[in-house]
């Protein structure tokens, strides 16, 4: 396993124990905020809630939600019971040995059990399950008390003496150079809640306020960023930018920045350069929360200030997001980004990369749907092809299963359905992304699919680089018998035809819906030639085409199409395939025959110059015998 992998498995571990419990941590610093001697409003009734809860309620909070990551419910019961080993009598919060003692419990706990279990007779099953808990927890315990708490205390103190380094001797901006690409990297969660927020709390129970709550929380940077997009961006990124700071400063989603950024790599500058200027203003004002702040808006920064860290606070998210605004302004102005990629947006692609980033940080896997009618038969055909593709690529961390289309799962993130199921799968799964399709067993969008997760995942295997083909038609690029859809979904099937075999680069296909856009690329007598905008022609790798079939017709732009036929030429060969097919279609019922013919006759016709005549009679009688 990779250094990287290992190190965000051991984050999202550490920030698994502490972020269900945010609410304790809150609901602790509003209590030592406001009824402290120091507090708001001093009680000294309810002021003694607040010592206990530190000392006791959390770290066994925490040892409790480690237990039960490892071994559910006996676990987190057994992480409680040996973490006290650690927790009573101690003069600081144990976070440390909380976050040692429940996980390690609740594996030892699990190993018991797979050996007495079985040996249990009989009816003494829950007799044998309770007292193996009990006397192992008594023993945890106590191991704990001797031997886990001080390792913690040792640790306490190093870290203790590592923070007050860097406080001390002025360096605390210099942790920006670290926190800032973690967090675009999706360790924000696993390096604040999983270390910065327990080391918080240690120093916080000693002067009641931390300074470490602010090193990932602070809003600045992202929203210095996103306003830079405002002033200096382009495109999409420009108009999203907007909405996208206010749901980051008020709503504290910083994950939503992270996109702009990866389509800027170099914006990483401007959000190290204000993270650290915050930091700095910070220090300079000895400003501090009582508790983190999660999630980490503006409102919730400043709810969990320090009485005396007010302006402080609001001086040091200022000046980190003017210093990250006036870093980026020029990065965008003389650096700036693409608003096309392959033919895509730019800004969708950063997102679709920051959310396939987000998963493998988060561990999950993204999981791809076959929907159809019972969920046993073309689905599941179409599952082990799509599968077999992304082995083939070496993309990983994808499950791909097969259902009903009546029964999709909640947590679905892509649904790969027939088009004339697409309502019922979004009826079934409203929060999935939908992937429509004509048939299971030929997709151009399984490639397609493909390309983007290795891309995206950074697959060691690339995909196999396609010979480039020497005919102008393959069989396998003629779709008979097809159904009437729209224009852009017909050029984007007939652009991934064209794209799977190495006639073209993916992003010719933009350059046919642009130049649809821009004229309509019917050329009557039913026959529609799409083909790509002049800007697009460094895309082609060879001349060639694809063809879609309407026995029935379909729509092009309020003129009914029979044949689609969609086109890529280098050079004068352009031109020449587009008069040798409206040559051989130039009669007015030509079309309409065609269409209702097989794949094979189809291909003979448009694809060979020599024998049109006798082929095209050919078809004709094979209709005739049809009708």
């Amino acid at each position: 396993m990779k250094a990287r992998e290992r190190v965000q498995r051991l984050g999202r571990f550490l920030s698994g124990m502490v972020m269900p419990n945010i609410g304790a941590f809150i609901a602790w610093g509003l209590l030592s905020a406001l009824f402290l001697e120091t507090g708001w409003l001093p009680n000294e009734q309810l002021a003694v809630l607040s010592k206990p809860m530190a000392l006791i309620l959390l770290p066994a909070l925490i040892a409790f939600t480690g237990g039960g990551m490892v071994y559910g419910r006996r676990g987190a019961v057994i992480g409680a019971v040996a973490a006290m080993g650690v927790i009573a009598g101690a003069g600081v919060p144990m976070f440390l040995g909380a976050m040692i003692t429940g996980p390690t419990s609740a594996w030892i706990l699990k190993k018991i059990d797979q050996v007495t279990e079985k040996k249990a007779r009989p009816g003494f099953e829950m007799l044998l399950r309770n007292f193996s808990m009990g006397i192992a927890g008594a023993a945890l315990a106590a191991a704990a008390l001797f031997c886990v708490r001080p390792l913690a205390d040792l640790l306490n103190q190093w870290v203790s003496a590592g923070v007050g380094f860097f406080i001390e001797r002025g360096l605390m901006p210099l942790t920006s150079i670290l926190i800032e690409p973690a967090k675009v990297l999706f360790l924000n969660n696993a390096l604040n809640h999983g270390i910065l927020s327990p080391l918080g709390m240690q120093q916080a129970e000693e002067s009641g306020k931390s300074i470490l709550f602010l090193l990932e929380a602070n809003p600045g940077p992202g929203l210095g960023i996103l306003l830079a997009y405002c002033a200096a961006g382009r495109g999409n990124a420009r108009h999203s930018a907007p909405g996208a700071a206010v749901i980051h400063f008020l709503g504290g989603i910083h994950e939503i920045y992270f996109p702009y950024i990866l389509m800027n790599p170099l914006l990483i500058l401007a959000a190290i350069a204000g993270g650290a200027s915050g930091v700095f203003v910070f220090s300079l004002t000895h400003a501090g929360l009582t508790a983190p702040a999660s999630p980490g808006s503006i409102a919730a920064v400043l709810m969990m200030a320090y009485k005396d860290s007010y302006a402080g606070v609001a001086a040091g998210v200022a000046v980190s997001a003017a210093v990250a605004f006036f870093t980026a302004v020029p990065l965008l102005r003389f650096h700036g980004v693409r608003e096309q990629k392959d033919g895509q947006d730019a800004l969708e692609l950063a997102k679709r990369k920051s959310e396939v980033m987000k998963r493998q940080a988060e561990g999950e896997k993204l999981k791809i749907v076959f929907a159809c009618d019972a969920g046993m038969g073309s689905s599941a055909m179409g599952a082990g092809i799509l599968r077999k593709k992304l082995e083939e690529a070496g993309v990983t961390g994808v499950e791909i299963m097969h259902a009903p289309v009546s029964s999709i799962p909640p947590d679905t993130d892509i649904v790969i359905t027939q088009k004339e199921l697409g309502e019922r799968a979004a009826r079934s799964c409203p929060g999935a992304e939908r992937i429509l399709i004509h048939y299971f067993l030929e997709a151009p969008e399984y490639d397609q699919l493909t390309r983007w997760l290795a891309a995206e995942q950074g697959a060691d295997r690339q995909l196999r680089v396609q010979e480039t083909p020497d005919t102008l038609l393959l069989e396998k690029n003629v779709l008979a018998g097809c159904s009437a859809d729209s224009r852009e979904n017909i050029i984007r099937r007939l652009g991934g035809m064209l794209a799977d075999s190495g006639y073209v680069e993916t992003g010719y296909i933009e350059g046919m819906q642009e130049r649809e856009r821009s004229c309509s690329t019917y050329v009557g007598n039913g026959v529609a030639l799409p083909h790509g905008a002049e800007a697009y022609r460094e895309t082609i790798r060879a001349s060639g085409f694809a063809v879609m079939a309407f026995p029935g017709g379909t729509d092009w732009d309020g003129h009914t199409v029979y044949l689609a036929v969609g086109v890529a030429g280098i050079g004068e060969e352009h031109l020449k395939i587009l008069s040798s097919i409206a040559g051989k279609l130039i009669d007015e019922d030509t079309a309409v025959r065609l269409a209702g013919c097989d794949r094979e006759t189809i291909c003979h016709v448009l694809g060979d110059d020599d024998g049109y005549s006798q082929d095209a009679g050919d078809g004709q009688n094979e209709m005739s015998e049809d009708r």
